[in-house]
């Protein structure tokens, strides 16, 4: 690092549990953000912030006024842009010196497979089941370090399935593909504008602990919370050998 990066990252740089060779791992990651949403933006607003190197930040939606209410990564003047494109300018605003890129589409397929294959960690702030899913059995397939956040109304969860670890659960035996696939979603139930923020900054926490190697993950707990009474509850979670995506039978 030169002189500038270690006065910009220096208050991570005083934590023992990162220190410079933490902050020097951070810078040279990459970590993958499906969703550039009310999850995506406040968790890749902290990563740039902290100075992970490499940041590719995926969606394929524009920016609408009502998502002004609460996606913290878009401004006013955004309106009708892309929503990774928009999000990349914002992130370069906030630290240029990192490599952002935006992949204004949603990924799936192949090209999901390939991102997924040259990250560090994956954020899923996606918006439906199918991707969740799609992203789940990438991981999975590369043994990449999954954070899943979702939020509705007053209601906000955060999990973590590192699946470098042959122990870990994946998505789907949290919640097995076909099952409540119809989902919410906040243009029909309404979302408290704070709670995305406490989950994709959450995110980012974990992400951040991943890739430097700080304190210990939320691998194999569900945190669920509720923004209404601020009340936090963790849910152990443990590997289904029935899982036709990770388990044993799968092998």
């Amino acid at each position: 690092m030169d002189d500038n990066q270690l006065l910009r990252y220096s208050r991570h740089i005083l934590l023992p549990q990162i220190g410079i060779e933490g902050q020097e791992k951070l810078l040279g990651a990459h970590a993958l953000i499906i969703g550039a949403g009310g999850l995506g933006s406040p968790a890749a607003l902290y990563l740039a912030a902290s100075g992970v190197g490499r940041i590719t930040i995926c969606d394929g939606d524009s920016v609408d006024l009502t998502n002004l209410q609460r996606q913290i990564a878009h401004f006013t003047h955004s309106l009708g842009t892309n929503k990774a494109t928009s999000a990349q300018l914002t992130l370069a605003a906030i630290n240029p010196e990192i490599n952002i890129t935006a992949i204004p589409q949603r990924v799936e397929g192949d090209e999901l497979n390939h991102l997924i294959a040259q990250s560090d960690v994956i954020l899923d702030a996606s918006d439906n089941f199918a991707t969740r899913h799609a992203v789940n059995r990438a991981c999975v397939t590369h043994k990449k370090p999954l954070v899943s956040g979702a939020a509705i109304r007053f209601d906000g969860q955060v999990a973590v399935f590192d699946l470098r670890a042959p122990s870990s659960p994946c998505y789907h035996c949290l919640f097995p593909e076909g099952v409540g696939d119809e989902g919410e979603r906040c243009a029909v139930m309404g979302v408290f504008a704070p709670l995305v923020g406490i989950i994709g900054s959450t995110q980012a926490a974990e992400a951040l602990k991943i890739l430097s190697g700080a304190g210990q993950s939320l691998n194999g707990r569900l945190l669920l919370l509720d923004g209404l009474r601020m009340e936090w509850r963790s849910i152990r979670l443990k590997k289904d050998p029935a899982c036709p995506v990770c388990g044993e039978l799968k092998k």
